[in-house]
């Protein structure tokens, strides 16, 4: 887990809707959010896009129990969604879901995988590396959620194919898709081939079945 700890100032809004929300943005600099979740009704919230900016740089600030300010008031929530512009580095919305530290709750945190250029498969065999996911859904307590969850390629080999099985998990930690059962052991990661290498073999052979013939 991340040492550092993330704090958002926010203020309580009354006005809704997109025309709302959109001078929010426009004359305040202010971006529009929601807090919900728990046995408390979902509030209606606003704080500074700046300082939002400046926390999501950090990659830990998407997997990672925020404490955000309400009015003076402070409770513990996570990151659930975020709506971004398309072209600008501006901030639509955010959702953010009040988390109990009692109780267990779901949420996705990014895969970081390790030792790629110097995994049998890729220095020694020539392979390629394909990620098949980049993030993965767990479930746990809030005391044990990981800023991210490393895939160790090391020793993966052409051919062979990291599943969420393989990986390993923070104690306390669960896999949501495993805990569906075995078929939904989906793969992360794998080495392949590269595609020239292939058509190379099959060029070589039918140049030798030529002078033979």
């Amino acid at each position: 887990m991340s040492n550092e700890d993330f704090v958002l100032h926010a203020e309580s809004r009354e006005l809704t809707g997109k025309g709302a929300s959109r001078r929010l943005r426009r004359e305040s600099s202010m971006v529009p959010g929601i807090i919900y979740g728990g046995s408390k009704k979902p509030q209606m919230i606003s704080l500074l896009q700046k300082d939002l900016i400046k926390h999501l740089e950090n990659e830990a600030f998407y997997s990672h129990i925020i404490s955000v300010e309400v009015d003076g008031a402070a409770q513990d929530v996570i990151l659930k969604d975020l709506q971004r512009h398309p072209a600008k580095p501006l901030i639509y919305h955010l959702d953010l879901l009040r988390v109990s530290k009692t109780k267990k709750f779901t949420t996705r945190v990014p895969l970081h995988f390790i030792n790629e250029e110097t995994s049998k498969g890729v220095k020694v065999q020539g392979g390629m590396i394909s990620h098949s996911v980049t993030e993965l859904e767990i479930s746990c307590l809030p005391a044990d959620l990981p800023e991210y969850i490393e895939v160790d390629l090391a020793d993966v080999e052409i051919g062979q194919t990291v599943h969420i099985s393989d990986l390993t998990l923070p104690k306390g930690v669960e896999s949501v898709q495993l805990s569906h059962g075995h078929d939904h052991d989906l793969p992360v990661a794998s080495i392949n081939k590269p595609k020239g290498a292939a058509v190379d073999e099959d060029s070589s052979e039918e140049t030798e079945e030529a002078g033979e013939e």
